[in-house]
């Protein structure tokens, strides 16, 4: 995702926050929606507290194995995501924030993240290394080592000056 798109969806969250309160504030009027405002960001900030200390208890239950709880630690981030969104005051980052702090909707995410964002990254740092994705092949672009051979033929002169 390019950095302009990034920023485009950063400025349009806030809008849609900003068009959605107006709407609900003609319908309830202002203290009801102030009041719904207030509770999601403290039932949602209860619920980002249950599911971090799960986490937490995950991450050093799997440490304690030697194993490594990436899952856990992606778990983590997002759980941080939607704290940060249930604390900024509106009902559309209020439902996203929901969205990472509710186990069933943040798996899909979590996997998500994980292949799109996470994968790649690691990859591109370590050559595929750390992922089992490096080439083995030989060397893929050095075309002048690639020798087109019949099926009968079995000797090769590569010019290395020793014959037999």
């Amino acid at each position: 995702m390019s950095l302009l798109r990034v920023i485009g969806v950063l400025l349009l969250v806030p809008l849609l926050d900003a068009l959605l309160l107006v709407v609900v504030a003609g319908y309830l009027g202002l203290v009801p929606t102030v009041a719904l405002v207030v509770l999601t960001a403290l039932i949602g900030m209860l619920l980002v507290r249950a599911e971090g200390r799960h986490t937490l208890n995950r991450i050093q239950q799997k440490l304690s194995r030697g194993a490594i709880p990436e899952d856990e630690l992606i778990d983590g981030a997002l759980l941080v995501a939607a704290g940060a969104f249930l604390l900024t005051p509106g009902l559309v980052t209020d439902a996203l924030g929901f969205l990472l702090v509710v186990p069933p909707t943040r798996y899909p995410i979590r996997v998500a993240v994980k292949k799109f964002v996470v994968t790649p990254y690691v990859d591109a740092k370590t050559g595929g290394f750390a992922t089992g994705s490096v080439y083995s092949g030989g060397f893929p672009d050095d075309e002048r080592r690639t020798y087109d051979m019949d099926d009968d033929e079995y000797n090769v002169d590569r010019g290395s000056g020793s014959e037999n």
